[in-house]
């Protein structure tokens, strides 16, 4: 799995687990929001409901009758300094209210001072302050404790029948607890939803990877058909993908036939030209006169740029097709066996002929068209075995991701001034030599249509060497 700064799958999963995060950090938001608010419910309630039970539990004087009647207090305290004193009539159950700064506390108190508090207070006292609300039922709020520590308190005001004034009942507890309990809460639904959201950002990952899993499938079949294996895209595609895979066909089917068509025109032109050039020179040949050695030299001259140009035709059309490929050694074996028998009485070795060797690589293709190939080394060879004593080398090998050929020979060698001109211009040396003195500025004209070159130097074997480089066939 490969990223980049332009991958759409990173694209897709960063987007992907971006939304994520967002979505596990609102929901973390939210449920810990919850559970804090229950938490402190549960809490109030259990508040509330011990200070009920303080006031059921408080009598006034030592009765032992039914507690007085209780009735809400009102807005206004109507009087101070109750005369009864308040007692309990059993303790409240949990122990901690006998336990001194346990952190649990109850306290009944009239409008100036306690009249009656736990035993955990010790000489501590509730603050009697509630702020400004004056409603009646059960009031909560956060105070400091006697030991500075955060407690929540309970309070409700009352009026007993036959106790003047208003009777504040308290009850607080410590809240650390529920705080705690908040706390570890938060922890652990954290690293829950991060355990979460690391397998969702997982399955995602897995998800991209079969999603894209078509296109990579395109992908290679698009290097085979490079690579010259297959003409066609291969395969089932889901239905998202299977336009594009259908356009893709019919691209390279529509780029198969304009290449044949472009062939069949440039032979068809080839034939069309040649016949009359053919007919003008036969004609002057049998003419003595200036105008007909005028006329046979502007017919040999047509020939050479009618050969030019529709080789450079017929190569463009060829050049960068995609899937187009050609083994090398193969052409090259060919060419060899057919130039050393034209050339059987040529050259120092009498009957031998011009001995033509090939090494170097045998797997490495050409991504060309093969009559291209056979165009180009044809001419170079023929061109080593014209000018050639008697050897002539071939080697193939591959440098830098391109396809370089050699083509040396122990001949007379050319002047490091007239090899520039010989590209260029297709000068020849010598007019004796068979040939239009074409072929090497064709084969550069072929080759940079192609992307590649055609370079001329010095031979080891004393002779000149032609170097051709050309696009290799990465094998997929």
């Amino acid at each position: 799995m490969k990223f980049g700064g332009n991958s759409l799958r990173l694209r897709l999963i960063a987007m992907a687990a971006l939304w994520c995060a967002i979505a596990l950090l609102v929901a973390w938001a939210l449920l810990s929001a919850l559970f804090a608010d229950q938490v402190r419910r549960g809490f109030d309630d259990r508040l509330a409901a011990l200070l009920e039970g303080l006031v059921a539990a408080s009598e006034w004087d030592g009765q032992d009758g039914p507690l007085p009647t209780l009735s809400p207090a009102p807005t206004s305290v109507p009087s101070p300094n109750p005369s009864p004193l308040p007692s309990l009539r059993r303790p409240l159950p949990d122990p901690r209210f006998q336990q001194p700064l346990s952190g649990w506390y109850w306290q009944i108190s009239d409008g100036e001072a306690p009249l009656l508090r736990s035993r955990s207070l010790w000489d501590g006292a509730l603050p009697r302050t509630l702020g400004q609300n004056r409603k009646s039922g059960v009031i909560f709020q956060d105070i400091a404790g006697p030991n500075g520590k955060q407690l929540r308190m309970a309070a409700r005001r009352l009026t007993l029948t036959g106790v003047d004034g208003v009777v504040l009942f308290q009850l607080a507890g410590d809240s650390a607890a529920g705080t705690a309990d908040i706390a570890r809460f938060d922890r652990l639904l954290a690293i829950a939803l991060v355990i979460l959201g690391l397998g969702l950002i997982g399955a995602m990952v897995l998800q991209v990877q079969i999603g894209l899993r078509p296109l990579a499938q395109i992908g290679r079949s698009l290097a085979a058909i490079r690579a010259g294996k297959a003409e066609q895209l291969q395969g089932v595609f889901p239905t998202e993908i299977q336009p594009l895979a259908d356009e893709i066909d019919t691209l390279l089917g529509h780029q198969a036939a304009v290449i044949s068509r472009a062939r069949s025109h440039a032979g068809d032109l080839a034939h069309a030209l040649k016949t009359p050039l053919a007919v003008l020179g036969n004609e002057a040949a049998e003419v003595e006169g200036e105008l007909a050695a005028h006329v046979r030299r502007q017919v040999v001259e047509m020939r050479r740029q009618v050969d030019r140009h529709l080789s450079r035709a017929r190569t463009a059309a060829a050049a960068g097709v995609l899937g187009a490929r050609c083994e090398v050694a193969p052409v090259v074996a060919e060419l060899a066996r057919v130039l050393s028998r034209l050339h059987q009485a040529h050259g120092d070795g009498g009957d031998g002929g011009v001995q033509i060797t090939v090494d170097g690589a045998t797997d490495l293709a050409f991504a060309g068209e093969r009559e291209d190939l056979q165009e180009m080394l044809g001419n170079l060879m023929d061109n080593a075995c014209q000018w050639a004593r008697g050897l002539v080398r071939v080697n193939i090998s591959s440098q830098a991701g391109t396809l370089v050929i050699a083509v040396d020979d122990d001949g007379p060698g050319l002047p490091p001034e007239r090899r520039a001109e010989m590209l260029a211009r297709g000068g020849r040396l010598d007019e004796s030599k068979p040939g239009s003195g074409l072929g090497l500025a064709i084969v550069a004209d072929m080759a940079g249509l192609y992307q590649g070159k055609l370079d001329l130097a010095a031979s080891d074997l004393g002779g000149l060497s032609a170097r051709l480089t050309l696009p290799l066939v990465v094998r997929p």
